[in-house]
């Protein structure tokens, strides 16, 4: 199998705050990745710089080999923290513009997901909860036959119920062979999921083990996560 992600030491600051410092990875295709950490861990950050949002950093960063650009950018699917979608759009123009925008998105995944989800495809963005708002954007990434997804914390703001309809969405609709990052302070409801789970605090890998590893020891990733991050409380 083919690395999808490689990172060798990374390093990203904003003036004079370090967020990122040096940061290796290694990540092959076909692969669900949790990436879990405490706020302000640089979690986001490490999402921004593999999808092509951020360019100011230090060390290697390759997406299926190529350094981030035209091309990563369009092999990515990237659902960011918050809504992005413009006020005025309706559902359907969101859909109907990513379909325009992506070779590799597909409009009839899309309306059933839409459908499944119980969206009006005529309601403007400004006019939806929260939750259907994130509902909506997750749908249009997951639409895409990407490469790699990266989903940062796709299970916020969203109640027990939707979350679980949410995580059906992931793993029956991401692109064969392709991998899933996924950040998210939720590891009960998609520690199931794993394949592979990365911690990082202070800037730091302070996990990076297959869940089968994981499982082995007898303990699940959140009480890993309890320990590996006792520092924080």
């Amino acid at each position: 199998m083919s690395k999808i992600i490689e990172v060798k030491g990374l390093e990203k600051s904003y003036g004079r705050k370090q967020v990122l410092r040096g940061i290796d990875l290694n990540f092959e295709e076909g692969q669900i990745i949790g990436l879990l950490g405490p706020n302000g861990c640089g979690k986001t950050s490490l999402i921004k710089i593999l999808t092509g949002l951020i360019h100011d950093y230090n060390g290697t960063v390759l997406i299926d080999g190529k350094e981030p650009g035209v091309y990563t950018k369009s092999i990515t699917a990237y659902l960011p923290e918050r809504t992005y979608l413009p006020e005025w759009m309706k559902a359907k123009d969101a859909i109907s513009y990513f379909n325009d925008f992506f070779k590799d998105f597909d409009k009839v995944k899309a309306t059933e997901m839409l459908n499944r989800f119980r969206l009006d495809p005529n309601q403007k963005i400004k006019t939806m909860s929260k939750g259907m708002q994130e509902k909506l954007q997750l749908l249009i990434v997951m639409s895409r036959a990407s490469k790699l997804y990266c989903l940062d914390e796709p299970l916020g703001g969203v109640d027990p119920a939707t979350r679980s309809a949410i995580l059906d969405v992931i793993m029956n609709n991401y692109a064969e062979k392709s991998t899933v990052l996924i950040s998210t302070h939720l590891i009960n409801d998609v520690e199931r999921i794993f394949n592979s789970v990365l911690m990082i605090g202070e800037g730091k890998v302070k996990l990076d083990s297959s869940i089968d590893e994981i499982r082995e020891s007898g303990r699940s990733v959140e009480e890993i996560f309890k320990e590996v991050f006792s520092f924080g409380w």
